[in-house]
C-alpha cells in the first residue's frame, strides 16, 4: 500500500470497491452509477450523523481503522435504537491533502470489519477536499419483525426504566486519552470510547417481543438523554454499584469521583435506554439476560436518587460551552 497521498478521485474509488463489495442483495443496481436503487420494505427507518475530526476524534490516539469503525458504528447505534436492522447506507468523505493511501486502506478496513458483521452494503457517497477529516453517514434500516420502529415517546409514569450497555465507561476512556495516561490499566474503558460494542441484536429482540414501551440510544450520556426519554415526566435512578463497570469503579476509587455521577454523566456510551411496563420485566431479562434495571418514570417531572436527592448534572451539549 503506497504512501502518497491518492492521486486522482479515480484511484480513491478503486480503493473504495476493494474493500465494499459493488453488488448485494438489497441493492438493485450495483454501487456505481448517479444514485443507488434499493430494495425497500414498506417503511424505512433513517439516520444521518457527521464524524469530525478535533470534535468527535483526534488522530493522535484514534487509529485510522478505528476512526473507520466508528464512523459508521455511531449511525449504526440509532438503527438499533429503533428496533430496527441496518440494511444499507451512504458516505460522504471529506479528505486532508496530506492523508496518504495506506490511511485510508486503514479506514476503509475498519468499516468494512464492520460491513460485514451486519452485512450492510455501502450505496452511493460523495468525496471532497477539507481542511480536516470527517464523514457524513445516512444509514437505513427495516424492522424484520413487521413491528412498527421503537421510538422515545411513549414512557408512561409507572414503567419501568432498563439499560442495555454499561454507562461512564466510555467516558473514562475518553479522559485518559485526552490526558495520555495509563490507559492500558483500563483497557474495556478505552476500547469501549474507541470501538462501542454495539446493540443491534438486543434492539430487535426489544422490537420483536413487543414489550419495550420507548427506546434510544445513549450517546449523550443519561443527564442529556434520559430526560428525552421522559418527556416531561421524572425519574427515579438507581445506578448501584453491581450495574456499573468495575473498571468504572475502579477509576473512581483511584480519582476520588463518585461513580453515579460518572455512570450518570457519561457519554458515547452507545446504550440502549428503554421503557417498559414493571410486570414485564422479568420476561425482557430471559430474553435479553444483559438489560439492567436502573429505575422508574414518575408523574412528578425532575430525576431523583432513591433517598430523595436531586441529581442536577447536565450532560454533553454541541452548543454549550
Amino acid at each position: 500500500m503506497s504512501d502518497r497521498p491518492i492521486g486522482s478521485e479515480q484511484e480513491f474509488l478503486a480503493l473504495i470497491d476493494r474493500y465494499f463489495p459493488r453488488a448485494h442483495k438489497d441493492l438493485l443496481l450495483e454501487r456505481g452509477d448517479d444514485g443507488a436503487v434499493i430494495r425497500c420494505p414498506a417503511s424505512l427507518c433513517v439516520s444521518t450523523d457527521l464524524f469530525l475530526e478535533h470534535v468527535h476524534f483526534r488522530r493522535s490516539y484514534f487509529r485510522p481503522e478505528d476512526i473507520g469503525y466508528k464512523a459508521l458504528a455511531v449511525n449504526v447505534s440509532d438503527i438499533a435504537a429503533m428496533g430496527a436492522r441496518p440494511s444499507g447506507f451512504s458516505l460522504g468523505l471529506m479528505i486532508p491533502s496530506d492523508l496518504e493511501e495506506s490511511f485510508f486502506a486503514r479506514f476503509f478496513e475498519g468499516m468494512a470489519e464492520l460491513c460485514r458483521e451486519l452485512d450492510l452494503p455501502l450505496t452511493v457517497g460523495d468525496l471532497s477536499r477539507a481542511p480536516m477529516l470527517g464523514a457524513c453517514i445516512t444509514i437505513w434500516g427495516d424492522s424484520p419483525s413487521g413491528n412498527p420502529f421503537l421510538t422515545r415517546t411513549r414512557s408512561a409514569p409507572g414503567d419501568s426504566i432498563i439499560l442495555c450497555g454499561p454507562v461512564g465507561l466510555a467516558r473514562i476512556g475518553l479522559q485518559l486519552l485526552e490526558e495520555g495516561g495509563p490507559a492500558g490499566e483500563f483497557p474495556e474503558a478505552v476500547s469501549a470510547f474507541l470501538r462501542p460494542r454495539l446493540r443491534v441484536r438486543e434492539g430487535l429482540v426489544l422490537n420483536g417481543s413487543g414489550l419495550a414501551r420507548s427506546l434510544m440510544d445513549v450517546s449523550d450520556g443519561l443527564a442529556m438523554d434520559l430526560p428525552r426519554l421522559l418527556r416531561g415526566h421524572g425519574a427515579e435512578i438507581i445506578l448501584a454499584e453491581d450495574a456499573l463497570h468495575p473498571e468504572l469503579l475502579r477509576f473512581c476509587r483511584g480519582r476520588g469521583l463518585d461513580p453515579f455521577e460518572t455512570a450518570f454523566l457519561g457519554g458515547e456510551d452507545y446504550a440502549l435506554l428503554g421503557t417498559l411496563k414493571t410486570n414485564d420485566v422479568p420476561q425482557l431479562k430471559r430474553m435479553v439476560p444483559e438489560v439492567v434495571l436502573v429505575g422508574r418514570v414518575r408523574e412528578e417531572p425532575g430525576i431523583f436518587r432513591p433517598d430523595g436527592e436531586p441529581v442536577r448534572l447536565h450532560g454533553f451539549d454541541h452548543f454549550t460551552r
